[in-house]
């Protein structure tokens, strides 16, 4: 049967593009279609601004922090409105860059919402295509419980375009993004409250950064309140929303932002019309060469619910049209020692096992921590330390995990990433030469082991 594409992809996020250019590149005939925003969630309303927002909250610091060093800095003000216009502005240039790198790499770009009609048919806006092979690439979409008022609420993509910076703010959640962005709204010069209903945010993340992050976070005036959760929300005659908690107390604010987690963006894909199958949470099944059940259609990035990470997608991407149109440089994606950074205020950056995680595995280990006042800070009045931890194997002195809680955390793990993929042992971080002076040479200058 000739088919209009060798390759459909739905959804022109950060897989699905990576996915789309290299299999035209490879000489396969490709479409990919989009309905929302180029660059999906991370350009448009994920990591990209939200790290713009976070180097803005950081200002803040810097101001105060010059201070010690010299300098009579004059009376600051901040313009939410001015950081919004500026960040769309450069969101708009990111979404033409990927416009031309698809039209640049022959891919055919359909911009409307996709829908399957069968296993090798897609319908975008009334006009049929088909194709031999369909890639899913749909991504995520924040997700709001449906607890009364949960109308008054806003989620993580509608943080990124309101129109002023809120008075008061509580935001709801544990995971990094609830992290992250209270962290931003604090900085900026919210009164913010961070509810989360366990006992300590950013599960799964090894216990003495959680730990650490709190104290540093409660000295920069964050309201930090865990075992807490909302039971309704109600909207004031003044504007404002009143929050009921579970416990009975009420908190009153003026925005309640929901960051509780992210569903499969699924919404009227049509997959009743394939044999695709999904997992118990809802997100679509695939095996390690992410082929779902149906033979002709594949599934990568957020929608399959493994790691749901900007660089892990674009690595899913590239190993399927690999797989599929060059399958001489195929090779599938290693999920381990895969880093990742928490852009709070101070951030996380962390690689490998966490020393729980190394404990429940049947290492028996080596701890190696640190805890020192960033020189930066040595002249100002700021009392935050930074927190360096290893985590290595007795037996073979293999380094599993390394984490930080600092300055820079994501810039400075982000080597360290090479270092544990290449399987260092601690014997190789001690006859590294350290860059002096810096807070990343604590890695290679720890000695003791704190258990």
């Amino acid at each position: 049967m000739t088919y209009d594409f060798d390759l459909f992809v739905i959804g022109a996020g950060s897989g699905g593009v990576r996915a789309a250019r290299f299999a035209a590149g490879y000489g396969a005939r490709v479409a990919v279609a989009e309905s929302r925003y180029l660059g999906g969630t991370c350009v448009n309303v994920g990591c990209v601004p939200k790290k713009l927002l976070v180097y803005g909250a950081q200002f803040a610091d810097e101001f105060e922090h010059a201070e010690g060093f010299g300098w009579t800095p004059g009376q600051a003000s901040f313009s939410w409105p001015t950081l919004i216009a500026n960040k769309n502005r450069e969101i708009e240039r990111l979404n033409g860059i990927y416009r031309k790198l698809l039209v640049g790499s022959g891919v055919t770009l359909v911009e409307g919402h996709a829908r399957l009609l069968d296993e090798h048919r897609v319908e975008v806006d009334g006009k049929i295509y088909s194709a031999e092979r369909i890639l899913i690439a749909t991504g995520g979409w924040p997700h709001v419980p449906e607890i009364p008022g949960h109308e008054h609420a806003i989620n993580s993509n509608q943080a990124f375009f309101l129109e002023e910076l809120p008075r008061r703010i509580l935001v709801v959640g544990g995971g990094y993004i609830a992290v992250e962005f209270a962290s931003i709204f604090n900085g900026l010069g919210a009164q913010t409250s961070l509810l989360y209903r366990g006992d300590l945010f950013l599960r799964g993340f090894d216990n003495s950064l959680r730990t650490h992050l709190h104290e540093e976070l409660g000295k920069r005036g964050l309201d930090v309140q865990f075992n807490t959760d909302i039971a309704r929300i109600d909207k004031q005659a003044d504007g404002s929303l009143k929050a009921t908690l579970k416990d009975g107390r009420t908190l009153e604010a003026d925005c309640i932002f929901y960051a509780t987690g992210r569903r499969p963006m699924l919404d009227n894909l049509g997959l009743e019309n394939t044999s695709v199958s999904l997992d118990d949470k809802g997100y679509i099944e695939v095996d390690d060469e992410y082929q779902t059940s149906a033979p002709s259609i594949l599934a990568i990035g957020d929608v399959i619910g493994r790691v749901q990470l900007t660089p892990v997608a674009l690595a899913e991407g590239m190993a399927v049209a690999r797989r599929l149109f060059k399958p001489e440089e195929y090779r599938k994606v290693d999920y381990r020692m895969i880093p990742t950074a928490v852009f709070s205020l101070p951030n996380i950056g962390t690689v490998g096992l966490s020393e729980e995680q190394a404990r429940e595995a049947g290492h028996e280990v080596k701890i190696f921590e640190s805890r020192f006042r960033p020189m930066k800070l040595t002249l100002t009045e700021s009392d935050e330390r930074t927190l360096m931890k290893l985590v290595v194997d007795a037996k073979t002195d293999r380094v599993l995990g390394c984490h930080m809680v600092g300055p820079d955390a994501g810039e400075i793990v982000q080597g360290l990433a090479v270092a544990l993929k290449a399987g260092a042992t601690k014997q190789v971080f001690d006859e590294t030469i350290g860059v002096h002076p810096s807070a990343a040479e604590e890695f290679v200058t720890l000695r003791t082991p704190v258990n």
